[in-house]
C-alpha cells in the first residue's frame, strides 16, 4: 500500500497563465503606413513618429489630429505598426481604440480616412465626428 495522497497532485503549483495580447488601439493599412513612412522620410530626421490626438471642434464635437513627432509626451503610448511608430495622446485613446487608418487617393483628393467603431455621427464634409 503506498502512503502517496492523492490530493497531493492538486496542490502542485500550477503554470501562469499566458499573458493577454492587448490589442492595438490603432492600426494602419499599407497605404496609409506607406505614406507616413514617406512623409517621415521626407522631414530629414526632424519626425521619426505620427503623434494622434482628438480636439473638441467641429459641428459633431470632435477632430481627429495627425502631427509628426521626434520624441513622445510624458503620457503619450507609443506603438508600431507596419514598422511606423505612433504615438497616442492619452486623451484620445477612449475615442479611437480599434481605429483603422487609411489613405486615400481620388480623382481630386486625397488623404487619410478613419474606420471608428467607436463614431455614433460624422458631419456633412467629414471633419468632424460624435462618439
Amino acid at each position: 500500500m503506498s502512503n502517496v495522497n492523492a490530493s497531493d497532485s492538486t496542490n502542485a503549483p500550477k503554470p501562469a497563465p499566458a499573458p493577454r495580447v492587448r490589442p492595438k488601439p490603432v492600426t494602419l493599412t499599407d497605404a496609409a503606413a506607406a505614406r507616413i513612412s514617406a512623409i517621415i522620410a521626407k522631414s530629414e530626421g526632424k519626425a521619426t513618429m505620427l503623434k494622434i490626438s482628438v480636439d473638441s471642434k467641429g459641428c459633431s464635437g470632435h477632430s481627429y489630429v495627425l502631427d509628426y513627432a521626434s520624441e513622445a509626451g510624458k503620457l503619450d503610448e507609443l506603438i508600431e505598426d507596419k514598422g511606423v511608430k505612433i504615438l497616442i495622446d492619452p486623451k484620445a485613446a477612449l475615442f479611437i481604440f480599434g481605429t483603422e487608418i487609411d489613405y486615400v487617393t481620388e480623382k481630386l483628393k486625397s488623404g487619410f480616412t478613419f474606420s471608428n467603431p467607436n463614431e455614433k455621427g460624422r458631419c456633412g464634409c467629414g471633419e468632424s465626428f460624435s462618439v
